[in-house]
């Protein structure tokens, strides 16, 4: 299973890449303009991809080697990361296809398994020595990226199945930030205000609030401002967690415990 892990997190930059060279259809961003809708986020944001695969391999090698191989934590998660990181690959050629309500179940499939590891790592008492940097970190950013990646998919497909017309998709725009919230600071809060995580879903919210500032939509102003609310709650909540002693959830002593092994 670890190098299953390892595996996948190759795969995603790979096919990455090659969605990117138009090799299984037309490019994500030539897609998202087909089908403007009002949480689409300006296109500088999806740049944090390449940090997200990055950290991900570094994850992928980390946890292949030394006392890591026996590490319970670690053997636990194996098999969601490697599923959240398939998964992951495999939404790209879908939706270079516009295969769009097959993307919906897997990019929510992935979330699924990477949002279980980071909470499963960031409430680990007893965390290995290098988890913070090569395990806890790579699986929250993918995880906080993909909380808000998966609504604006889901948006998108409501647009392009026509579930809701192009000009009018305020209405089920403030569901879907209502349903994006529960889902984000419910995640934030088991995870005990995970900074990773949070950093991640507001490196996103405020690509959503400058596009959409912009945006010629009915409705795009009301949908940045519900943004950049939504950011600021997140935003206080994380920091309530923490200073209510959250800090990634490791005490003085299973930090201690940390170092020691």
């Amino acid at each position: 299973m670890r190098l299953l892990v390892l595996l996948t997190a190759l795969a995603m930059p790979i096919v990455a890449w090659l969605s990117n060279t138009g090799a299984f259809g037309p490019d994500q961003g030539t897609i998202s303009d087909r089908y403007p809708t009002l949480v689409v986020a300006a296109g500088y944001a999806f740049s944090i991809w390449s940090l997200i695969f990055l950290l991900d391999l570094a994850y992928a090698a980390w946890q292949m080697s030394g006392m890591r191989r026996r590490d319970p934590t670690l053997a636990r998660i194996a098999p969601a990361a490697a599923l959240g990181f398939a998964l992951t690959t495999v939404w790209m050629p879908l939706f270079s296809q516009q295969l769009f309500w097959a993307c919906l179940l897997v990019i929510f499939g992935a979330l699924a398994c990477l949002a279980w590891c980071a909470v499963q790592l960031s409430r680990d008492p007893a965390p290995m020595r290098g988890q913070l940097v090569f395990a806890w970190l790579p699986l929250s950013l993918h995880a906080g990226w993909l909380t808000l990646a998966s609504f604006l998919n889901l948006a998108q497909v409501m647009v392009a199945y026509e579930v809701v017309p192009v000009n009018g998709q305020l209405q089920a725009t403030l569901g879907l930030y209502a349903a994006a919230a529960i889902v984000l600071l419910g995640l934030n809060h088991a995870m005990r205000g995970n900074l990773a995580y949070a950093a991640a879903a507001l490196w996103a919210l405020v690509a959503v609030y400058v596009r959409q500032s912009g945006h010629a939509l009915p409705g795009a102003e009301i949908s940045a401002w519900m943004a950049a609310l939504l950011a600021l709650v997140l935003c206080v909540q994380t920091a309530m967690l923490r200073l209510r002693g959250g800090r990634r959830g490791w005490s003085t002593s299973t930090r201690g415990a940390a170092l020691r092994r």
